[in-house]
């Protein structure tokens, strides 16, 4: 399955974004699915993963109560809803799919999109 990611943007802290996740190839539903982040200067890191079903999720601690994700197996489609931004949510996110489910390190995911930028100014 190929992956595209989209929806970056600059937003203002406090703001909203949405991005979107297209999968395109062999069957989506057949992934476990997360998103990544990586800001300048520092390593990749585990945003959230939702499951093959819809219907389980998992966050990382820094976006958990703002952040949600979700997707829709029907449209090949995965999201991030991003809430009350903060600067410190600046980075390029990529979207992954694996095979494990919750998987929050890299290793877990085996497919990735080219990443997205977001820009959240103070």
């Amino acid at each position: 399955v190929q992956l595209q990611a989209s929806g970056g943007g600059l937003v203002q802290a406090g703001g909203s974004l949405r991005l979107s996740c297209a999968a395109s190839g062999r069957t989506f539903s057949n992934y476990a699915t997360g998103w990544f982040r990586q800001a300048p200067g520092k390593e990749r890191e585990f945003v959230a993963a939702i499951s093959w079903t819809e219907v389980s999720t998992y966050y990382a601690d820094s976006v958990k109560g703002r952040f949600t994700i979700s997707r829709d197996n029907a449209k090949n489609t995965l999201y991030l809803h991003m809430s009350r931004l903060k600067p410190e949510d600046t980075a390029v996110y990529y979207c992954a799919a694996g095979d494990r489910y919750p998987a929050a390190i890299m290793a877990g995911y085996g497919l990735w999109g080219q990443g997205t930028q977001v820009t959240v100014s103070s």
